[in-house]
């Protein structure tokens, strides 16, 4: 099967008649632990995936951006000598967001016909918008000249969400895209930004995403109503953000917090010490006490969260029943929750026979057809000029 890049090239070949001059692309990408703590300025432990996001592109001689979406099979034109603006619900925002935000910069952003091609599967909980942001901010940043710090073109993607799409997410989806290295997880500062690389080459090991393909919809408020709870406990407990309380001050105000703001304030600040030790696990290779963390996460995540659902929780069950000794070490949802997908970290050796298992029995417990992903941590995001 051809790569993203590779549709991407012979795509746009096929549609405008000659060769793209750029060639830019962006992974999507799975969180390994912590979850829903990047907007409260936590700790995160992502790597990016081998499905990637590519954009194809060659300039025009008018003001003109047009960009094709071979997903969608839908073409749209954006007018560079007016304002963009945000179309009401569609994909192309996630592009016309970005290109806003070059321009905002005074980057010289020219006319440009653009062809996009993917691999992440949309509404599965791995970034699928972020790798669509950066990839098409790395191409539109070389055509323009614009050069800047990879955490400010994170920066100008995750404007992009927020203004364009409406979803106010954190920055981790971003940043991992534009940090992320080969063989590496990257725990993440979501205040300072600093990115701490996490050896995960071990070839006994690997990462298995299990979608239940059961979509998501971040923009529909479920997220910012829970991004809006996290803001409002830090208020009530008097700190900047729930980065900076500690479990024994989320005990100490119950009473203040209430019943619901409790709950997620306990997930945050117990998520963060999970990041925290889940590294230390990782770079002892101690794969059992990790996997343990990430069933306290999911645990976590549904019950004090409240942003798993049936279908997740069926293939965490069904991962705790095949164990270790059948071959997985531990499970959690990733993503921002209400369907998506499982990451399961598994034995090399025993990864079909887990993948088998897994989807054989989530059929017979929910009528649904699970896709598994078995990934190696992937390279960031390029760009490369076609000669």
């Amino acid at each position: 099967m051809k790569s993203s890049a590779e549709r991407a090239t012979l795509c746009f070949s096929d549609r405008f008649g000659q060769a793209p001059t750029w060639l830019a692309s962006a992974p999507g990408r799975v969180n390994l632990i912590g979850e829903h703590t990047d907007y409260s300025d936590g700790f995160v432990l992502p790597m990016a995936i081998e499905a990637r996001t590519a954009v194809a592109a060659r300039l025009r001689l008018d003001r003109t951006i047009t960009v094709y979406s071979a997903a969608f099979d839908e073409s749209i034109a954006l007018d560079l000598s007016g304002p963009i603006l945000p179309r009401p619900r569609h994909w192309s925002n996630y592009v016309a967001g970005v290109i806003a935000g070059i321009h905002a910069i005074g980057g010289a952003v020219p006319g440009l016909d653009l062809v996009i091609e993917s691999d992440v599967p949309v509404g599965a909980g791995l970034s699928s918008s972020a790798a669509l942001e950066v990839a098409v901010a790395t191409l539109v940043e070389a055509a323009s000249g614009l050069t800047q710090d990879v955490r400010d073109t994170a920066r100008l993607c995750q404007r992009a969400e927020h203004e364009f799409a409406g979803v106010p997410t954190g920055i981790m989806d971003q940043l991992i895209a534009v940090v992320a290295k080969r063989g590496r997880a990257v725990k993440i500062d979501c205040r300072s930004l600093d990115a701490t690389y996490v050896d995960l080459t071990d070839p006994a090991i690997a990462v298995m995403v299990v979608n239940t393909n059961v979509r998501h919809d971040l923009a529909d408020g479920a997220y910012a109503n829970r991004r809006a709870a996290c803001t409002e406990a830090a208020r009530r407990l008097a700190v900047p953000a729930l980065r900076d309380a500690t479990i024994e001050d989320v005990q100490q105000h119950a009473g203040a917090l209430g019943v619901e703001l409790y709950a997620r304030a306990r997930h945050v600040v117990s998520e963060n010490a999970r990041v925290h030790a889940a590294v230390d696990a990782a770079r002892h290779r101690d794969w059992g006490s990790l996997g343990a963390l990430m069933y306290d996460s999911h645990r976590s995540l549904r019950e004090d969260f409240a942003v798993s659902c049936l279908e997740l929780d069926v293939l965490v069950e069904i991962s705790q029943g095949i164990g270790q000794t059948g071959g997985v070490y531990g499970c959690r949802m990733t993503g921002g929750g209400f369907g998506g997908s499982v990451v399961c970290v598994v034995r090399t050796d025993a990864a079909v026979a887990v993948a088998e298992t897994m989807g054989q029995d989530y059929r017979r417990r929910t009528g649904r057809t699970a896709t598994v992903l078995t990934s190696r941590p992937g390279d960031g995001a390029y760009t490369a000029s076609i000669p």
